[in-house]
């Protein structure tokens, strides 16, 4: 399967010799090339231009606490009247009682640190903080309702810090108008209903509605801190804008805003710029992020509902590159055949011949030149351009665009013209994931409940999750991190997405993983290269990742295994495989992107790859189900290096066209099983040894025409029978039956395993070291691919014990 960036700017070439193109194309680049290796397993990934190493064991455990501290103010909702100012507002008037502040044109401006009670309706006017000394200012929101026609209800020009504590059993509101009026055309501030350029907390039991008719609903040019409250901001832009940080303790936030819900933004202070969140309740609809941090991103619990840009149903159609998403690394990707290569008489075509109607090959040497290249620049500026300067003293501005973005891709094909091809381009708009972290993004806990147009957890570096529920909807990435994707338990439901769980090095040591996929389920692919527009989503294609196959001097660059623009790729080394040719389709070789699976379980039902590594696989624990696909040109199992399983429970069931297993490498076993025609979903697979001892009873949930399966309980020499249909008694997770008695089904084969990896088709037992592999990323062999393939293509090994079939089995299935 095609190794996605998360750049969203794909194409498809079609044609009426597509097949051709493609072979001619991995042939040509398969003899140009020079296979590359690496001693190290880790994946490099780069922000900046400068390489960096991310180890399998990398993972995040920040939480709120470490980031945040509150102060005897933050947390300060007392008061009394004879301490404090009182402000009772009255339509375009106030009334002031007390010190520190005076009423005049509408306004209220406060003048020295203390508390102030506000109380009443000011329909058009404005409470201005202007504070000399820097001291606390205590604003408690008594019931009051404040407007501005053409500026911020509630402006902090200066302060050392301004808390505003909603009175409990009261209800509050602060907006302003569509049209600004600022001094002169140079001033783009206030630009919020409520803004503050000093640090800003809110407090208290009471309730507020906030609308920011202009462009945000609340920002603050430093700290913003939300202790408690109930909090309800509709806003033309951004709904709740920090710049230093936004760090909410508790509360009940809802957000309807055009632009992001929740977001930090500042980008010069790597100890700057996060969102980090303790608990509270965050009902959040966005047209772009939902919660977005310049920098990390933090939540320790909460219940989050959140929907961005529609929802995933508004997401823009994916395109992808060749049949079945592209050829990658498999399709002319070399390297011998192992336990991880299917026998060419596994089942139905293609059986890795090429169609009638290709092309000879050219004698001599040539090469592929075409190149792609593209770009997708988004920008989220929150810059108000003034308009309508009037008599050179006054600009009026009115709220532009909150957001804007461009794209343009530039592609050309050496081979399109022979072949009338065409291509398409589908371009992706501005950044609308619900998670969306700048460099690390933490979930140690909470209810998350997603429907977003784009990825739905996403990190430029790390995603980590610790624990919490997910259900998610996603248009794009169900969780997607740059560099390391670790989940460390948890409960995570992804109904719907174009790729589940997408990383360059992907872990999964804890959690009961669930993931529904139209392409990939779980994609261990090459990290992104990430621009300074960092908060817009904004990445950067690996350059030059085709004409590396051109040059025999150089190794392979810009290849989407890596995401260092600059250094050179070096792909996984596979001590068994010693015929390993160079890779695939330009972009698609093989690199050094890992799988981890180490404990919890991971069910996967996939339109694409069920899972697909620009490397290897480790498995040393848990249960992993994988459902699809179910046309041959993806595997339920799609890797490059290798495949390496020492412990747990592995069930993959798919198509028989690409079909991979396990590794030689492996010290426990597997069975690769082929069925001479697909079998419906819902069919039982069943496998028993010779005594009658249940190894698998198993429900795929979509058509299947191969299953691999890998159990502590499987022997390298012992004798099974495999079984087709009838029923179980038993409880069944995920399609897996534990318990009770299998019975009625038709005996498909009976067999004597001989190895590690035991290949089986309908006659038995298979030591054929031929065939194809797969297309899309998962890399071994393919047309001239360096597989040990025999002249004429067909099977040259033996058929060890025949079995008989038509008769059925019953068992006591293993508790």
């Amino acid at each position: 399967m095609l190794k996605k960036n998360s750049q969203k700017n794909k194409s498809i070439m079609t044609g009426s010799k597509l097949w051709s193109i493609a072979m001619i194309t991995s042939l040509l680049a398969a003899c140009s090339a020079p296979a590359t290796t690496s001693s190290t397993a880790n994946a490099a990934v780069s922000t900046t231009g400068t390489t960096k190493t991310v180890s399998v064991s990398e993972s995040t455990s920040v939480k709120y606490a470490d980031l945040v501290s509150l102060d005897a103010d933050d947390t300060n909702v007392s008061w009394t009247e004879a301490d404090s100012t009182m402000i009772k507002l009255n339509g375009t008037t106030a009334t002031v009682t007390g010190s520190g502040a005076k009423a005049a044109n509408g306004s209220v401006t406060i003048s020295e640190a203390g508390t102030y009670v506000l109380s009443g309706e000011l329909t058009d006017g404005q409470i201005v903080v202007n504070v000399a000394d820097k001291g606390v200012v205590h604003l408690v929101l008594n019931g009051a309702t404040i407007h501005d026609n053409d500026s911020a209800g509630i402006y902090v020009q200066k302060a050392g810090k301004a808390v505003i504590t909603l009175e409990k059993g009261t209800k509050n509101a602060v907006s302003d108008g569509k049209t600004y009026v600022y001094a002169d055309s140079s001033t783009d501030e206030p630009d919020a209903a409520i803004f503050s350029k000093a640090d800003l907390t809110f407090n208290g039991a009471g309730q507020l509605t906030v609308t920011g008719n202009y462009n945000e609903g609340i920002t603050s040019k430093d700290d913003l801190k939300i202790i408690s409250g109930s909090i309800d901001v509709k806003a033309a832009d951004d709904g709740i804008k920090g710049k230093d940080m936004v760090a909410i303790q508790a509360g009940t936030i809802t957000i309807k805003a055009e632009g992001d819900g929740i977001k930090s933004t500042n980008d010069t202070d790597t100890t700057k710029g996060f969102v980090a969140i303790a608990d509270g309740t965050f009902n959040i609809e966005s047209g772009s992020d939902g919660i977005q941090a310049e920098t990390v991103l933090v939540t320790d619990g909460g219940t989050y509902n959140i929907v961005t840009a529609g929802g995933s149903a508004n997401a823009p159609a994916k395109v992808e590159e060749g049949p079945g998403g592209g050829f990658g690394g498999r399709f002319g990707g070399g390297g011998s055949m192992n336990g991880g290569t299917p026998p060419t008489d596994m089942g139905t075509p293609p059986d890795g011949e090429p169609p009638a109607d290709m092309p000879a090959m050219p004698n001599g040497s040539s090469s592929n030149t075409g190149t792609q290249t593209g770009t997708n620049t988004t920008t989220n500026d929150g810059t108000k351009a003034a308009a309508n300067t009037s008599s050179g003293t006054s600009a009026t501005s009115t709220k532009s665009a909150a957001s804007t973005s461009s794209s343009a891709s530039a592609g050309s094909d050496s081979n399109a013209d022979a072949d009338n091809a065409t291509t398409t381009t589908e371009e992706e708009s501005s950044s609308a994931k619900a998670l969306k972290a700048g460099t690390d993004l933490t979930v140690n806990g909470g209810t998350y409940t997603i429907d977003s147009m784009d990825d739905s957890l996403h990190s430029n570096s790390n995603v980590t999750v610790n624990d919490g529920t997910f259900t998610i909807q996603s248009g794009d990435d169900g969780m997607h991190a740059d560099q390391a994707l670790t989940i460390n338990g948890g409960t995570i439901k992804i109904t719907k997405s174009y790729e589940g769980l997408e990383g360059s090095i992907i872990t999964l040591n804890d959690g009961d993983v669930d993931v529904t996929a139209s392409d990939d389920g779980v994609n261990a692919a090459g990290g992104e290269t990430t621009t300074s527009d960092q908060a817009a989503g904004t990445t950067d294609k690996a350059a030059s990742d085709s004409t590396s196959a051109t040059d025999t001097n150089k190794a392979t660059t810009g290849a989407t295994a890596a995401t260092s623009t600059t250094g050179t790729v070096a792909q996984a080394t596979d001590a068994n495989q010693q015929s390993r040719g160079p890779g695939g389709m330009p972009g698609e070789s093989s690199g050094n992107n890992e799988l981890h699976i180490n404990g919890g379980s991971l069910t996967v039902n996939a339109g694409g790859d069920g899972l697909d590594a620009n490397g290897s696989i480790t498995m040393t624990g848990g249960t992993l189900i994988v459902n699809g696909p179910t046309e041959n040109f993806n595997g339920a199992l799609d890797y490059d290096g290798t495949f390496v399983i020492s412990g747990g429970v592995l069930v993959a069931a798919g198509s028989s066209g690409m079909a991979q297993g396990t590794s030689d490498a492996s010290t426990q076993n597997a069975l690769v099983m082929t069925f001479p025609e697909t079998q419906k979903a819902g069919t039982l697979v069943h496998v028993q040894d010779s005594s009658g001892n249940n190894i698998l009873t198993f429900a795929p949930a979509k058509d299947y025409q191969s299953v691999v399966v890998s159990s502590p309980d499987l022997k390298a020499d012992g004798s099974y029978v495999i079984y087709t249909g009838g029923t179980s008694t038993g409880t069944a997770a995920d399609g897996l039956y534990t318990g009770g008695t299998y019975s009625g089904g038709t005996q498909f084969v009976a067999f004597q395993s001989t190895s590690n990896v035991t290949w089986v088709n309908e006659s038995g037992v298979t030591t054929a070291r031929s065939g194809m592999g797969g297309f899309g990323g998962g890399g071994q062999g393919g047309f001239g691919g360096g597989r040990n393939r025999s002249q004429s293509g067909t099977s040259t090994g033996t058929t060890e014990t025949t079995g008989t079939t038509g008769t059925s089995g019953t068992t006591e299935s293993a508790k």
